[in-house]
């Protein structure tokens, strides 16, 4: 599975931003996609997450209210949709996905394929 992660950018505290990752390959093996981000001198945290076949998502408390994961299966994409940025939203963030059943859908070590980060910067 290659994932392709775009969308990023610089917006002002309040803004929004739409992230896309396409997923390509062997997509039928896939159980879920998530989104992780990391700022620079922290750890990568979870954002959000959902399953490929359900589509039970899955929100770090930090982002809830504020983004929405969703996808297209018919085009293997999944989108972050992020509104009333923060500043502290500030941080490359990758896409993944996994292609085994777990709960632990919050964990990186749940997904194999990992794409590309994109820069995503809020501005105060």
């Amino acid at each position: 599975v290659q994932l392709q992660a775009s969308g990023g950018g610089l917006v002002q505290a309040g803004g929004s931003l739409r992230l896309s990752c396409a997923a390509s390959g062997r997509t039928s093996s896939m159980y879920g996609m998530g989104w992780f981000r990391q700022a620079p001198g922290k750890e990568r945290e979870f954002v959000a997450a959902i399953s490929w076949r359900g589509g039970s998502t899955y929100y770090a408390d930090s982002v809830k209210g504020r983004f929405t994961i969703s996808r297209d299966n018919a085009k293997n994409t999944v989108y972050l949709q992020m509104n009333s940025l923060k500043p502290e939203d500030t941080a490359v963030y990758s896409c993944a996905a996994r292609t085994t059943r777990t709960e632990a859908v919050g964990t990186p070590i749940a997904y194999n394929y990992w794409g590309q980060g994109t820069q995503v910067t809020v501005s105060s």
